[in-house]
């Protein structure tokens, strides 16, 4: 089987979905890995390190994709792209499904078997395949590191001898893999933290970590998470009582970083225009869902917005910020999945169609979206 790693194609994407490490393993497995030129240069990995690791390098996509098996990306593959994928290829990848149908039905078209990593079960057996939280953890630290490049003071308390500089306030608005993480570093960088999120299982969490809680814990508040651990949309009431809480305690703060996203949905607004006016003159936003239009009102995507002395920062790609280390995790949790795909003792593709972890985050197939959630209407 042959296993062809293309470079991606969006500029802004620097991350590469295989490292040296992960190629090794690959050609454990029995596969040929084909690396197109250059395709880990934005992420430190030179075409020399890929072949002393045992990949061939390609001049280009076309010789990369040229007969593969399985092809692995890191965003979702582009229609120009596709064309250039042998019918019945496995491509596995960040295919950002959600409000994306279109771009799906160009992928069946192509008659390419894709899977999205993002919509695999969260089940304990999935974990080392998780994409979603090996790069949220990622963006919560680095939100910490660009909320403080870009305050104009220091994070710690420091007591020198020309008086005592006060720690900076952070106040991190969503507590799963990306808040916690960011709760952690601004800890660990010397800032006062406290923390909301509406699962009340996230209030011992944000505790533990030595952050303060702050939500409205009502009876609504205290049946506000799914079963798969996710958060549920709040009742308008709800949100107005949680709002005026967020709003008296946001106009203190100096960094605040919000992280609050549903699978499938908008990001909800959670910082209003009027919060951002009541915020002191150099103090910091970072919004990390700005992509799926932003937790707060006034964040612009790639931009970094001044609102009258207060910065907010909507960087889009924050995992590709540290595209090494991204790359790194994204690499082996790809690897971790196409080893569900692959039969050891022949070496060769074996897909186990009923497998949980298969059926969930398979997306097309045999020219057709498969996938539940994204059929049409009275399809399937």
């Amino acid at each position: 089987m042959k296993i062809a790693i293309p470079a991606e194609i969006d500029p802004g994407e620097p991350r590469v979905a295989a490292t040296p490490d992960t190629v090794k393993r690959m050609a454990a497995l029995g596969a040929t890995v084909a690396v197109e030129q250059e395709a880990g240069r934005k992420a430190g990995i030179p075409d020399h390190d890929y072949q002393a690791a045992g990949a061939k390098i390609a001049a280009g996509a076309k010789d990369a994709l040229a007969d593969a098996d399985v092809v692995l990306k890191v965003r979702r593959p582009a229609q120009s792209e596709l064309q250039d994928y042998k019918p019945g290829a496995i491509v596995i990848g960040m295919l950002d499904p959600y409000g994306n149908e279109t771009a799906l039905a160009e992928i069946a078209q192509a008659k390419v078997t894709a899977f999205a990593m993002e919509l695999l079960p969260r089940i304990s057996r999935a974990q080392g395949m998780d994409v979603l939280s090996s790069q949220a953890n990622l963006a919560g630290y680095r939100a910490v590191i660009d909320a403080a490049a870009v305050f104009g003071r220091a994070l710690p308390m420091m007591i020198t001898a020309a008086g005592t500089v006060p720690a900076a306030r952070a106040f991190v608005m969503g507590a799963g893999v990306a808040g916690l993480q960011a709760i952690a570093t601004a800890r660990r960088m010397g800032a006062v933290v406290t923390a909301t999120d509406v699962r009340p299982a996230a209030k011992e969490q944000v505790e533990s970590l030595g952050a303060k809680f702050i939500a409205v814990e009502d009876e609504e508040f205290k049946a506000a998470e799914t079963a798969a651990g996710y958060a549920k949309e709040m009742s308008k009431e709800y949100q107005a009582k949680q709002a005026a809480l967020v709003a008296a305690h946001i106009a203190k703060q100096d960094i605040v970083i919000t992280t609050a996203l549903i699978p499938g949905r908008p990001a909800p607004k959670l910082v209003t225009k009027a919060m951002v006016a009541a915020m002191k003159p150099d103090s910091v936003i970072v919004d990390l869902a700005v992509e799926r239009g932003g937790n707060c009102e006034l964040s612009k995507p790639g931009e970094v917005v001044d609102v009258n002395g207060v910065k907010i920062v909507g960087y889009l790609n924050v995992p590709g910020r540290l595209a090494a280390t991204a790359s790194s995790l994204y690499a082996k949790n790809l690897f971790t999945f196409l080893e569900l795909l692959v039969d050891k003792n022949k070496k060769s593709l074996a897909v186990p169609w009923d497998d949980e972890i298969v059926k969930g985050a398979l997306v097309t197939r045999d020219g057709n979206v498969v996938h539940p959630n994204f059929q049409k209407k009275g399809a399937g």
